[in-house]
């Protein structure tokens, strides 16, 4: 039996991308609107209430919106903007991220796919947290990097528009991103973390870096504890993997292209200090590829179908 699928935003760079992750499926249909309805009110209405399955692409403000226009019982929605992932009824998808996760977001009607940054931080905080090796009360520093797709068409238009853009543009310098709440929501930490993020002169990949001072946490884990609390709690996973620390360089592209994540703990073992590094594809496990795992997960499907891992 095939699902019912309406992107409302398909158009948009992650609509995009979804689109073509669900492209020559059997089990999913998708409801599309051509060019001369797909702002009509009364066209989105419509399709949104006929689908089993909304994926919401939009702007905050018309996120809320279109989920307003929902006024059945029928139609389960997966949210890609920033307006749900704290918010009160829905469920967080992000099913890796805590035992039972999976599970709500198979029996959610309503599901806030997690930001690309808060991803790759909270891949790689929430199980020490809960292991109770990062103390939940501690400062928490995100050093993170983008491709430049991240930004929507605006900024892949600057990049590419042929006037030479930045290698590298730290932006959030007021220390006021909006994906802080969401890091510090999910990741069930007491304190906001410092963000620092950079866009950098590659259209698609994602780096994000959590330092920590392991020698001044009470139990004083070791990086090889880090590890294995991190290949515990993926251990079951076919898209989230645990890379070896061990190596000279990471690099922002190493995940690109595909819709995988991978973490690995680097560091210095004699002077106690990590460096938890998550590399994925701001688009990929950051956007299109979340959402359609999502939607996997919601239909009872494989939760890698359609997935490029």
């Amino acid at each position: 039996m095939s699902n019912t699928v309406f992107i409302d935003g398909a158009v948009g760079t992650t609509g995009l991308e979804i689109r073509d992750r669900l492209a020559g499926r059997s089990d999913i249909t998708l409801i599309t609107l051509d060019e001369s309805r797909r702002k009509d009110a009364q066209a989105r209405a419509e399709a949104l209430n006929s689908a089993d399955f909304v994926i919401l692409c939009l702007p905050d403000d018309a996120a809320r919106e279109a989920v307003a226009l929902i006024d059945n019982s029928h139609t389960r929605v997966i949210d890609a903007s920033t307006a749900h992932r704290t918010a009160d009824g829905w469920t967080y998808g992000f099913p890796e991220l805590d035992p039972g996760a999976s599970e709500a977001i198979a029996a959610a009607a309503r599901v806030s796919n997690p930001g690309c940054y808060p991803t790759g931080f909270l891949a790689l905080v929430r199980p020490l947290v809960r292991a109770g090796l990062i103390p939940i009360d501690w400062p928490l520093t995100v050093n993170a990097l983008s491709g430049y797709s991240g930004g929507g068409k605006a900024m892949i238009a600057e990049y590419e528009g042929g006037t030479p853009a930045p290698a590298a543009r730290a932006y959030a310098l007021g220390l006021a991103h909006k994906h802080l709440g969401e890091m510090q929501k999910h990741a069930r930490i007491e304190h906001v973390p410092i963000f620092m993020p950079t866009v950098v002169n590659t259209y698609r990949g994602m780096l994000v870096e959590v330092p920590l001072p392991l020698y001044a946490f009470p139990r004083r884990p070791t990086l090889a504890a880090c590890e294995a609390a991190l290949r515990d709690a993926y251990r079951d996973s076919k898209i989230v993997r645990i890379a070896d620390g061990d190596v000279a360089t990471v690099h922002i592209e190493d995940d690109a292209g595909t819709d995988r994540l991978t973490l690995r703990v680097c560091g210095n073992a004699e002077s106690g200090q990590a460096r938890l590094i998550a590399t994925l594809d701001n688009l990929g496990k950051g956007a299109a590829g979340a959402a359609v795992q999502n939607l996997n997960i919601m239909a009872g499907l494989d939760p890698a179908a359609g997935l490029t891992l």
